[in-house]
């Protein structure tokens, strides 16, 4: 309706109303068109930005700098001067910002199992984003790894549902800061929801095969978490379920988030999500039907779907679509950016104060803490830590020692979401493994570097030039993984092996008869070949970010004891799959005919310069018995843990719990509480994990979360290898 206060202030910019007056003065307000404007979230990589003031919409992304503050200029020319919230991709840190502060990917911050560090790498990464214009990230990824070939994995915390839930609400506090009316906080968005890594043969977005009971058993209680832990945007995953797309799926986005779980705050669908209702799954004739079945469904916000404009238009003039039922995203919408108070201040982007943030020298140093604690240490036949004394050559090989974009991994300048225009991230901002190793090393230790071999094709050519600097050297340190051409969304891989010339490398090397160390920068778990796994030690990287070539060089010389452990199982073969630790119980035999079902390394597992025991296991509660648990009580789990080695380090304990008999079948163990403990040489802590009720839950047949009476086996230890863990039996009654 026209404005017929035009000589005074519309109620809905009078910032001392309630946001439900100001929402519903701007509705009453808005044209139909208006309104759907709002509900689009659109591409803005291309130059011309006048879709703007064409089609209004509510949100766009892909889009930095300056030019945001000329989107920004020509939302508040649209009639009502609605402002713009900015989305962009800040995965593990603001990825495409060039010489923002790049962490380590999720799968090796995971490893870290500290949610501390984690909330401070969420904090890091808002306070560079928020100064460049862009307010709302897509991330965390809150999706349970279990085929390793998808090419996602990396940005997953791994396999277990409790500890994505755990750093999934840690970097949504670091993100989101003291709310919405904090002028460094970004929103987050607990993404992809739900069940789309539950994939075919590793396939990107193929069909799930998840009925609601494993969905409610597995998959949904990271992002039940995420939701209690104050997400405010939630995103849809790409993949179908017992035939309805995710985005089609009333039941999982209005009936469970929305209604069940009480989340208040927008839900945002993927790339052409709509779109795809009509062009890929095709269980929509037209944009018009797919507008109307993703509105019905529970989404807010349409991301990058053009057709969805026209298509909700002629679904409210033809009578298919109520007005009412645009009005009410709409209305969740507006109401969110009243609440970050865009309406005052839009957030335009300060690039002298982007600057300044993104040299902070407390950044980088989050950046190194996260890194270090990133490492795990595999194997070790005790060559490490190096021998200062007995270290005079040290040969660095291998395609991934010096290559910036293999280790900073997807997710950033260089990687398949921007074109490579775009650039990659500063070179000088990035310590490789080279870098790092070359700093650290004793005076007078020599280091060489050869390449060795390619990772995207079979070229060998450099091989004679890197076993010539192997045999020269005391030690060899070869650094081998992926590629970012095998990495990331549309880009798993049909095998785990590594890939070109790198096992041909590896043997080579090998056949020296040098001291070798295999170092993995990698995505994702991989494949080892027989050489690697008789190296003489073993450290995995996943994808460390710019500072992990230091940390990893601290590590080989001893100035850092490693303390990361595994949140992935590492497979023996690729056929193994899925080979994560907490299997449900039933099946015949405990081994393939032809292969064993253990992984190489187990969730959990990781090594240290010291050695730690376990011992003294008990149970507390409140009940009379300590070994009794009563409806609705924790328990206190105990345990002492010694270091007796000759080095300080950082132990994780881990507590499992297995439910002995179950009315549904269910896992054999699953992890259900953590603590780093700082322990020097000599010394022994008991440390205290308390179990709350829920704990000891599992879905049962009828697809409800209960708690059955009976016996449980509380299990602790380094990792969740049987013969790691010490065992007590705890019963609820």
């Amino acid at each position: 309706m026209p404005n017929t206060q035009s000589q005074t202030t519309p109620a809905y910019l009078d910032p001392t109303l309630t946001v439900e007056a100001r929402v519903a003065d701007l509705l009453g307000r808005m044209t139909l068109e208006e309104k759907i404007g709002q509900l689009m979230m659109c591409d803005a990589r291309d130059e011309d930005l006048s879709f703007i003031n064409t089609i209004q919409p509510g949100s766009i992304l892909h889009i930095l700098g300056e030019k945001i503050g000329r989107a920004m200029d020509r939302a508040a020319q649209n009639r009502l001067g609605i402002p713009l919230l900015v989305g962009e991709d800040g995965i593990h840190g603001h990825s495409f910002w060039k010489g923002a502060t790049i962490f380590p990917t999720q799968l090796a911050l995971a490893a870290s199992w500290n949610p501390a560090l984690i909330e401070k790498v969420g904090r890091v990464t808002a306070e560079e984003m928020v100064p460049t214009g862009a307010l709302w990230t897509f991330s965390p990824v809150l999706c349970l790894t279990r085929d390793l070939r998808w090419g996602r994995t990396g940005e997953t915390f791994g396999e277990d549902p409790y500890l994505i839930g755990e750093f999934g609400a840690a970097l949504i506090r670091g993100y989101q800061g003291q709310g919405l009316d904090d002028p460094t906080a970004v929103l987050a968005t607990a993404k992809h929801y739900a069940g789309y890594s539950e994939t075919q043969g590793g396939r990107d977005a193929s069909e799930a095969d998840i009925s609601r009971r494993k969905l409610r058993s597995y998959f949904l209680p990271p992002f039940e978490r995420a939701a209690r832990a104050g997400a405010l945007t939630f995103m849809t995953g790409y993949q179908s379920m017992e035939g309805v797309p995710s985005t089609a799926n009333r039941w999982l986005l209005t009936e469970v988030l929305k209604d069940e779980w009480g989340f208040r705050g927008v839900l945002v669908t993927d790339w052409d999500n709509v779109g795809r209702l009509v062009k890929e799954q095709r269980v929509c004739a037209t944009f018009a039907d797919a507008a109307i079945v993703a509105l019905r469904a529970g989404n807010d916000i349409m991301m990058t779907t053009p057709e969805f404009y026209e298509g909700a238009l002629e679904a409210v003039r033809s009578g298919r679509l109520a007005e009412a039922e645009i009005d009410a995203p709409c209305a969740r919408f507006l109401a969110l950016k009243f609440r970050m108070g865009l309406f005052e201040n839009p957030r335009r982007p300060d690039l002298a104060r982007a600057a300044a943030e993104i040299a902070r020298p407390d950044h980088r140093a989050v950046n190194l803490e996260a890194a270090r604690q990133s490492l795990v240490l595999l194997q070790n036949n005790g060559l490490l830590p190096l021998d200062p004394a007995g270290v005079r050559s040290i040969a660095v090989i291998g395609p991934n020692a010096d290559d910036s974009v293999q280790q900073l991994g997807d997710w950033t300048l260089g990687a398949s979401q921007y074109p490579p225009e775009f650039g990659q991230q500063p070179r000088e901002k990035t310590t490789t493994i080279l870098d790092g190793i070359r700093a650290l090393a004793p005076a007078g230790c020599t280091v060489t570097y050869e390449r060795g071999c390619s990772i995207v094709d079979d070229d060998l050519h450099g091989l004679p030039a890197a076993v010539a600097a192997a045999q020269a050297a005391d030690v060899v340190v070869v650094v081998v993984g992926d590629h970012i051409a095998f990495v990331g969304e549309t880009l798993s891989t049909a095998t785990l092996e590594l890939q070109g010339g790198q096992s041909a490398l590896l043997e080579a090397l090998e056949q020296t008869g040098k001291p070798m160390i295999v170092v993995l920068v990698n995505s994702k778990p991989l494949v080892l070949p027989p050489a690697a796994k008789r190296a003489a030690a073993i450290l995995e990287g996943f994808n460390p970010g710019m500072l992990g070539g230091q940390a990893l060089a601290e590590a080989l010389f001893g100035v850092l004891n490693p303390s990361g452990k595994l949140t992935i199982s590492i497979p023996v073969h690729v056929g193994q799959q899925p080979v994560f630790y907490s299997q449900v119980r039933g099946q015949h035999g405990r081994r393939y005919a032809d292969l064993t079902q253990e992984p190489l390394f187990s969730f959990g597992h990781g090594l240290s310069y010291t050695q730690y025991r376990y011992s003294n296991l008990q149970l507390a509660s409140a009940s009379v018995a300590a070994t009794t648990l009563a409806a609705g009580q924790a328990a206190m789990v105990s345990v002492d843990v010694e270091n007796a080695g000759g080095r300080a380090g950082e132990e994780v304990v881990q507590v499992y719990v297995s439910d002995v008999v179950t009315s549904a079948t269910w896992v054999n163990k699953a992890l259900k509480g953590f603590a780093r403990v700082s322990l020097a040489p000599g010394e022994t802590k008991t440390v205290k994990v308390e179990l709350p009720w829920e704990a000891f839950c599992i879905v049962n047949a009828a697809g409800e979360t209960v708690v059955e009476p009976g016996a449980f086996e509380i299990l602790v230890g380094p990792s969740s290898r049987d013969h790691d863990l010490l065992k007590t039996t705890l019963n609820v009654v």
